[in-house]
């Protein structure tokens, strides 16, 4: 296996922000706290472009929402820049809120209306929108069209969520959590439009908690942490930068033998030494220059603890993995 680049945590250096339909600059969004400011954002810079998906990825309190807010207006930036579609979004005038296209996870939506009424409404506002009925039959909302908002699914709630964002014809598309709450068809669906849209020009800014969505939709991705960008690049750069060798080994113990997993653990020998591990709960997972003698190490330890693993794997490392490096994991 060719030898990686080092770690690093801008393995690539972003796509020209001149020609940004958003550029965030050194981002700073401060609250007032309790007895002290709290720093929801701290001199974060970004870029997001026409016929891209970009994605923003993070734990809950790494600044992903207070982003998005400064960046479709609903905040003001405490210090920094934000500009979208060349504009000033906190003063932006209701031209430039015509171009874009806004999907919350919890939707926003009225409970007490009905989706064909609400879209047929939405639709009213825009010059040139696309017809309720095109949007519902795409999206496939008809069959609960006349249904109340309060009613419905979550995966339901998250289409008629979409479809409202997208009423507009947006040249900027922000969607938070667009696949929460989607059976597979469904899921599979709006990823689809979604693709489509970019190929069309569309601007995507999405947040996700899935990183299987995530490394299957993004063509840029930023990992924040603390308020700041901890990590950039395309999912490719991001996963062949994080380690000299992309490989995870995970094994599992039954529980009978988690304490001898960690009286004794087989990666505590001189073999391992260029290997990263955690432990949690029953499981070990070891990332690094991985190669068979490694698994016949691991095994060799089964035996003589008498223990035969419940699971053991060896993969590339994922998208999950350089997330959880960048925001943390769990610790024995």
């Amino acid at each position: 296996m060719p030898t990686q680049p080092e770690h690093t945590t801008r393995p690539a250096a972003p796509p020209d922000a001149g020609t940004a339909a958003l550029r965030i600059s050194d981002l700073v969004k401060t609250f007032e706290g309790r007895g002290e400011p709290v720093h929801a954002v701290r001199g974060l810079s970004m870029a997001a472009h026409a016929g891209r998906i970009t994605a923003l990825l993070g734990a809950n309190g790494a600044g992903k929402s207070t982003t998005l807010q400064c960046a479709q207006g609903l905040q003001q930036p405490t210090a920094g820049s934000v500009r979208l579609l060349g504009a000033d979004p906190w003063r932006a005038a209701p031209d430039l809120r015509a171009r874009v296209g806004v999907m919350l996870q919890d939707g926003g939506l009225p409970q007490a209306v009905r989706p064909g009424e609400l879209l047929r409404h939405v639709s009213r506002l825009y010059a040139d929108p696309v017809p309720a009925p095109e949007l519902m039959d795409v999206l496939g909302i008809g069959s609960f069209a006349h249904t109340p908002v309060r009613r419905l699914s979550g995966g339901q709630k998250q289409r008629v969520a979409l479809a409202a964002a997208l009423v507009g014809r947006p040249e900027v598309l922000f969607l938070d959590e667009p696949s929460a709450g989607l059976d597979p068809r469904s899921r599979h669906l709006v990823f689809e439009l979604v693709q489509r849209l970019r190929d069309r020009g569309t601007c995507i800014i999405l947040t996700t908690h899935l990183m299987d969505d995530a490394a299957r939709l993004a063509d840029y991705v930023y990992i924040l942490d603390r308020g700041t960008v901890a990590a950039q690049g395309t999912v490719a750069e991001l996963v062949s930068a994080q380690r000299d060798a992309p490989l995870v080994m995970t094994v599992t113990l039954a529980p009978e033998h988690a304490a001898a997993l960690r009286a004794d653990p087989p990666w505590r020998t001189p073999r391992f030494h260029d290997i990263a591990w955690t432990v949690k709960d029953r499981t070990v997972t070891l990332t690094g220059p991985l190669d068979a003698g490694h698994v016949r190490e691991i095994t060799a330890w089964a035996t003589r603890n008498e223990t035969l693993p419940e699971a053991l794997s060896v993969q590339p490392r994922s998208l999950e993995d350089v997330f959880l490096d960048v925001s943390g994991r769990d610790l024995p």
